[in-house]
């Protein structure tokens, strides 16, 4: 942002434009006599020093009024502009870029002694928070779903996602499997997007691996979930969205697609697999900040 320098007053211009007028010449003394010079006697008062003329009293006062009326208006400028928030000055307000409002996310304490999933100390990578403090809150404005409010939620729920020919089988798959447990958060935003959230946490790394090996099935795309006609990648995703240790896998529904539009991802993260879906309703199906923005806090907080 450029700085603007405060503008001098009409009075400070007057101060410093006008020259000062000529003072009119002295009146000439008539000659004085010279008197012999006397030594100064002790008792004679020290003579004071010669005053300065009153012209350079004159600029003197000029000069000083000038400096305090411009200081107080570079006071008054810098005080304005300190008082102001951010939207409120030129050049400095943050355009709204879709984002959404979440609170400010912390990891949440580990049991004594017990190591971070992606340290040296914890080779099966297991995370040993409680893994419904893992699960990212809903953003401001948000209308949230009591069957998924955080807690843990059933194997039924979760494969709900996904067609009803293919549950029965994923069920099983999930039965047969080290899972140890499935929390989940959903909410609603005021444009219509719907969201949910599922952390599926396993004893160790080789079964989150394995399992989500099976939704792939050695293949470019994961099983298809319900209501998607045809998956795409998206290719929006940045290269550098994912944290380290942890792999993330994005994707988005192509045109035409159906009543709506859903993107979704899977994180694999030590011993746990989320799923982060996004649908909405309409032509307009649903904006890909936001679900960046949801996939990427989620993705720190198993990171």
């Amino acid at each position: 942002m450029t700085e603007k320098t405060a503008e001098p007053t009409d009075e400070a211009a007057l101060v410093e434009d006008v020259p000062p007028l000529p003072l009119p010449p002295l009146p000439q003394d008539p000659p004085r006599q010279e008197l012999p010079q006397q030594e100064p006697r002790q008792d004679d008062p020290p003579q004071a020093p010669p005053r300065p003329p009153r012209r350079a009293l004159r600029a003197v006062a000029r000069w000083t009024a000038a400096v305090l009326v411009l200081g107080g208006l570079g006071a008054g400028t810098v005080a304005g502009i300190t008082s102001m928030s951010r939207t409120d000055v030129p050049g400095l307000a943050t355009e709204d870029d879709g984002r959404w409002d979440y609170p400010r996310l912390t990891l949440p304490a580990l049991p004594a002694g017990a190591p971070r999933p992606f340290s040296d100390a914890n080779a099966a990578e297991v995370h040993h928070a409680d893994l419904r403090r893992l699960v990212l809150p809903a953003p401001a404005g948000a209308k949230a779903d009591e069957k998924a409010d955080g807690g843990w939620v059933t194997t039924a729920q979760y494969v709900s996602e996904y067609p009803k020919a293919d549950r029965a089988a994923l069920a099983q798959r999930l039965k047969d499997s080290a899972l140890r447990h499935i929390a989940a958060r959903a909410w609603t935003m005021p444009d219509g997007t719907s969201v949910r959230v599922y952390l599926l946490q396993f004893n160790s790394v080789a079964y989150s691996t394995e399992f989500q090996d099976q939704l792939f099935g050695n293949e470019s795309y994961p099983q298809p979930l319900a209501g998607i006609t045809d998956i795409a990648t998206d290719d929006d995703w940045p290269a550098s969205g994912g944290v380290e240790y942890t792999t993330t896998r994005v994707y988005t529904e192509a045109k035409p697609y159906g009543p709506e539009q859903v993107r979704h991802a899977y994180v694999l993260a030590g011993d746990t697999v989320a799923l982060v879906v996004h649908a909405r309703k309409g032509a307009a199906g649903t904006e890909a900040v936001p679900f960046h923005q949801t996939l990427i806090l989620q993705n720190q907080l198993l990171g």
